[in-house]
């Protein structure tokens, strides 16, 4: 029976997970043995769950990608770059295949250490970097080839899942939540990476790369979080029968592609509407599949750290193929940004002075930008004399309502600034 011997760097709760399961591995269904020879962290001597005593310590987890007992170099340092990025530079370059959960260093270098990986023919596996526990890399570069990937959107931070969930099941204010989610773990004690979207985006580009042949270039990716999301939108989106969730979208142009995250609006029928929590989902829609949807636990020490010994477990049968499942005859196609003459329906809320003629003057606006109305919910004016309004609007390109909702903003009879999420009407 073959023996896959690991250098760890990185041992935080998913290395400890890690660790937890080659430990365990009679339980598993792993094809060999796995052995850790060496472990690296940023600091040794430190209380942890699982015992690491027998590993040789390496204060330099360069070194232990470079150590000659080393078969696989497993990364969950984190970070695009500094002792990250040189570390796996490291391994690939001694010929060792790498696993790792890093979705930024992936997202912002991939296609140079995919090379790096291709030169020196071994492996570099990123299962864990993307939806944790959902095995989306390696169905959608593997298991769905044979499809022509169209879309491919998805829920791919807990995180924000959470928080929107919470929110509307509960009436509690964004900042309330929050500071439940980081009291409970579901966030770190700086939300930033998470709520401002850019987690989700590395996740979203490393996808779009795979599903589109495309050259990663993570500048094009446009990122909004849901730090501008009020408890107030959730409320009148869902009374008019709407979930709004951070959705990572990457999108088939003829352009390019398209990749982008942002607050969407779901009809309650839609696929991803009815995931809630911490869950993360990924779908992919092509030809001649139609659509798929995967989804699981996207995040913590159990999910991710089962997604590295997956890609542990493939490289018993190394096949040393491009990371991003391309070939030479493959069109490769570019990142761009998103056009403004994209068609859709958006939802729209403002919030009214409560005087006569303020919704004449609101229509009037949009009218004024081929914006219509299709639907329109007006409450009654709160203490402070706002009237809140939400609009889904019939079909109109981007560039039409983000005009229409500069005109809205300079209107005396708007209180604060309206809020415009787009509305995925795919089912």
């Amino acid at each position: 029976m073959r023996t896959v011997k690991l250098g760890i760097a990185g041992l935080g709760n998913v290395g400890c997970g890690v660790i937890d399961l080659v430990q365990r591995q009679a339980e598993l269904r792993l094809p060999g043995r796995v052995e850790v020879v060496g472990v690296s962290a940023r600091t040794q001597n430190r209380a942890r769950p699982v015992d690491i005593s027998s590993y040789r310590w390496f204060d330099d987890a360069a070194a232990l990608a470079a150590d000659p007992e080393v078969d696989v170099f497993v990364e969950m340092v984190g970070g695009a770059d500094g002792s990250a990025k040189h570390a796996v530079e490291t391994a690939l370059k001694a010929g060792k295949p790498v696993v790792t959960a890093n979705k930024a260093l992936i997202a912002i270098h991939g296609q140079a250490l995919e090379t790096l990986a291709q030169e020196n023919g071994v492996d570099l596996m990123f299962e864990a970097a993307v939806a944790g526990g959902v095995p989306v890399v390696r169905v959608l570069r593997d298991s769905l080839s044979g499809i022509a990937v169209t879309r491919v959107m998805g829920i791919l931070n807990g995180t924000c899942n959470y928080l929107t969930t919470q929110m509307l099941e509960t009436g509690r204010s964004y900042e309330d939540v929050l500071g439940e989610a980081q009291r409970l773990g579901y966030a770190e004690a700086d939300p930033t990476l998470d709520v401002s979207g850019m987690d989700a985006a590395h996740k979203a580009a490393i996808l779009a790369s795979i599903a589109f042949t495309a050259d990663l270039d993570f500048d094009k990716v446009s990122v909004n979080g849901v730090d501008a999301i009020e408890l107030l939108d959730l409320q009148l989106a869902d009374r008019l029968g709407l979930r709004i969730k951070l959705i990572t979208e990457g999108l088939l142009t003829d352009a390019g592609v398209v990749c982008r995250v942002a607050p969407m609006a779901l009809p309650v029928d839609h696929p991803l509407a009815r995931i809630d929590g911490a869950l993360n989902t990924v779908r992919v829609e092509g030809d001649p599949l139609g659509a798929v949807t995967l989804t699981g636990p996207g995040a913590g020490a159990g999910p991710t750290a089962s997604a590295i010994m997956g890609d542990v477990a493939k490289l018993f049968t190394p096949t040393a193929r491009s990371p991003f499942g391309r070939a030479a005859h493959h069109k490769v196609r570019q990142f761009v940004d998103g056009e403004q003459d994209e068609r859709g329906a958006f939802f729209l809320r403002v919030k009214l002075t409560d005087k006569s003629g303020a919704l004449a003057s609101l229509t009037e606006a949009l009218a004024g930008h081929n914006v219509s109305v299709n639907r329109l919910l007006q409450e009654s004016a709160d203490e402070s004399g706002a009237s809140p309004v939400a609009i889904v609007s019939h079909a109109c390109t981007r560039g039409e309502m983000d005009a229409a909702a500069t005109k809205v903003a300079g209107l005396e009879t708007i209180i604060g600034a309206p809020q415009v999420i787009p509305i995925d009407l795919a089912v």
